[in-house]
């Protein structure tokens, strides 16, 4: 008797267990306001057809410019999608992740999850040590990306790990050794200055984990 009532109550012990990790995958933006984000949506950011939507095709882009969120993240999956076109100059995009605005200033620093053609998939440390940090192979890359069509982008930061993976290929796996990182910061969008160039993002969803 006594080893039945055990084994009942270690089932219930595993069930709860199993419920305290079940996470939940919810918008980050709702396809019509820019609710939860803040940044110049007077002249660079706008809301098209459910999309954010960065940049010009006529116009080039005079600077980096971000659209963040009001409320900062550490341990997470971030899913989006992500299509970037242009017509000359640098066109380059990218997904702030532990991020923070530098004051009086336009720019942000952390980690980056970076878009554009020789970029893709790979992991830049944005105004901060100013280097790509994890580079992705070039030929998977190309074999994943679909040039100037949306493309999924999984970005998963847990611990000091950052995983990326475009249209459900993984490109880096990078983990931070300098303990003087910040492993929390805001998420934030980007559109790169210097070319004409267009970006638009949609189906923003995040899953924070334990």
């Amino acid at each position: 008797m006594k080893s039945g009532f055990l084994s009942a109550l270690a089932g219930v012990v595993l069930s709860v267990s199993a419920l305290a990790v079940v996470t939940e995958t919810v918008p980050l933006f709702d396809g019509k306001t820019f609710t939860g984000w803040e940044g110049d949506t007077a002249k660079i950011w706008r809301i098209e057809s459910g999309s954010i939507v960065g940049g010009s095709l006529s116009q080039t882009v005079a600077r980096n410019e971000f659209l963040a969120t009001t409320r900062g993240y550490t341990n997470f999956i971030l899913r989006l999608k992500v299509k970037l076109t242009g017509t000359e100059g640098f066109v380059n995009s990218g997904v702030q992740i532990r991020s923070q605005r530098i004051p009086n200033h336009h720019e942000m620093v952390g980690y980056q999850a970076d878009v554009g053609e020789g970029w893709w998939g790979c992991i830049y440390d944005e105004s901060r040590r100013n280097k790509v940090l994890a580079k992705a192979d070039e030929a998977v890359v190309k074999k994943a990306v679909k040039a100037n069509e949306w493309n999924d982008y999984e970005i998963v930061a847990e611990g000091k790990t950052v995983i990326l993976k475009l249209n459900g290929v993984e490109t880096v796996n990078y983990t931070e050794t300098d303990d003087t990182i910040p492993q929390h910061g805001l998420i934030a969008v980007q559109i790169h200055g210097g070319g004409k160039g267009l970006v638009a993002f949609k189906d923003i969803t995040i899953e924070e984990l334990p």
